[in-house]
């Protein structure tokens, strides 16, 4: 793993540069529901704050294969972008979605929980191939971004069969 994992002991007042590339595949990624298409490149310093806790402030770039939630195709999402997180094992600051619990006598700080978090919050859960995808025809399975189908626009939601077998009945009386 990168140098994600900080010794407590060797922060003397001076940040810690924590630098590195994980592995698409890296343990730290384990159970997340997408899958990285390139090495997770980090960046940031670790520094104690006055009151005790510890800042890290870094960026990611990192590479996502995903698919179109309207065409199915293969899409690629880029996360380039910063993070801070806040490691602390004060109960008062723990409520914050920004703060990470440390025990109450931490020796390490392992950034790569806060990292694998981060990222996964900026993932899209439904991503599209381009802004103006048309999808799938949902009678044939087309492509519309491809080609037109032949079937029709129509419509149907079985709740609604009912009124249109009314609709039928009473054109028919007029």
């Amino acid at each position: 793993m990168a140098m994600l994992r900080v010794d407590l002991r060797h922060l003397s007042g001076e940040p810690i540069v924590t630098t590195g590339s994980l592995a698409p595949d890296d343990v730290a990624f384990d159970g997340l529901a997408f899958a990285f298409t390139g090495p997770v490149d980090v960046d940031g310093t670790l520094r104690e704050t006055a009151d005790g806790d510890f800042y890290w402030r870094g960026h990611v770039l990192a590479k996502v294969q995903g698919e179109c939630r309207r065409c199915l195709e293969p899409v690629e999402q880029v996360i380039d972008d910063d993070i801070e997180a806040v490691f602390s094992n004060n109960p008062d600051l723990l409520d914050d979605p920004s703060v990470y619990a440390l025990p109450e006598h931490p020796t390490v700080v392992d950034v790569a929980a806060a990292l694998r978090e981060e990222i996964a919050l900026r993932v899209s859960a439904f991503p599209l191939c381009r802004p103006d995808c048309k999808g799938l025809c949902p009678e044939c399975g087309a492509d519309l971004n491809i080609e037109a189908c032949g079937c029709e626009d129509v419509v149907t939601d079985v709740r609604w069969a009912g009124l249109a077998s009314l609709r039928t009945a009473s054109e028919g009386k007029d």
